[in-house]
């Protein structure tokens, strides 16, 4: 493999280093995990990291260090282990509380202040009564976080110093600015808005290990009401109001992405499908970070950065 190497003082060589706007996507961000250990296979070192929504998860988590602690435990997740994390709630402005998952996240990885993180981090997130969207660079990396991935009617808003903050998503999912390119040899972008493929077929359904029919009967009847209905093959069936939503978010992101991207444009994009998962179907986290870690290789194998290369 070669290694990039840039110019460091009297012509020394020294890892080159890169700044990563990571994208909005759900599940689907956690390819930004695999595009990340590539990135870090390859010689790279990040030097800073503005991430929105799910982009703000996984880059918060990997500038404390531990992301390889959230890589192991969610690839351990099956569909059932996702659902007991999900705090239903019909008050407040969405129908999840956010808290039962920030909280498991906070006992995994452990809560710092951002200023005190070993690279710089921003996450994004949306002041939805100001209309503007939030930089949010200091103070608790989870309560950043839990801002930056509250998606509307989805997630209850996360109030912070008197703000009503909602998904980064909401208005920037893909956060590339000259802010952060100054702080790096490169600016790379990580979308998971790419243009849409051909649908590969569904994995098999997970089989049955949990001893709780009756709990599972009333959370399969409740997801069934959002999720889309109707049955197999090509039979026609109406989309659910959570599938509904979903669609609308992922049209509306992969466009102002592309804005944001003819606004400025990174010195590198690894792009991802928008289909390519749902941004609730995190049971597919090896799946999807290997597709990640592949898309980053295949992206940095047709891109020689300007610096010399070295065996």
């Amino acid at each position: 493999m070669n290694t990039p190497l840039s110019t460091g003082p009297a012509g020394t060589a020294r890892q080159p280093t890169v700044a990563l706007a990571l994208g909005a996507g759900g599940a689907k961000g956690l390819a930004h995990i695999g595009v990340i250990e590539e990135l870090e296979a390859q010689g790279y070192r990040i030097a800073a990291i503005a991430g929105s929504s799910m982009g703000a998860l996984i880059g918060g988590i990997h500038a404390t260090g531990k992301l390889g602690v959230y890589r192991d435990w969610v690839c351990s997740l099956a569909k059932f282990d996702v659902l007991r994390l999900v705090d239903w709630t019909f008050s407040g402005g969405g129908l999840i509380k956010g808290e039962k998952i920030i909280e498991t996240l906070r006992a995994l990885v452990g809560d710092v202040l951002i200023e005190e993180l070993p690279l710089a981090f921003t996450a994004v997130a949306v002041d939805i009564d100001r209309e503007r969207e939030v930089w949010l660079s200091r103070g608790s990396l989870f309560d950043a976080i839990r801002a930056s991935i509250a998606i509307p009617t989805v997630f209850r808003p996360h109030h912070i110093d008197g703000r009503r903050l909602v998904d980064g998503g909401l208005l920037n999912p893909l956060p590339v600015t000259p802010l952060i390119r100054e702080q790096a040899d490169y600016l790379m972008a990580v979308s998971v808005d790419g243009a849409a493929v051909e649908a590969a077929p569904a994995p098999p359904a997970e089989a049955e290990t949990d001893g709780t029919p009756g709990y599972r009967q009333r959370i399969g009847t409740f997801i069934g009401r959002l999720m889309p209905h109707g049955g197999n093959g090509d039979a026609p069936r109406e989309p659910g109001a959570l599938e509904l939503l979903t669609q609308a978010m992922d049209l509306m992101q992969a466009n102002l992405a592309r804005l944001r991207l003819s606004a400025y444009e990174p010195d590198l994009l690894i792009q991802l499908p928008r289909n390519m998962a749902s941004p609730y179907e995190f049971y597919r986290a090896r799946e999807l970070i290997e597709l990640g870690r592949l898309q980053a290789r295949e992206a940095l194998a047709h891109w020689p950065p300007h610096a010399a290369t070295s065996s």
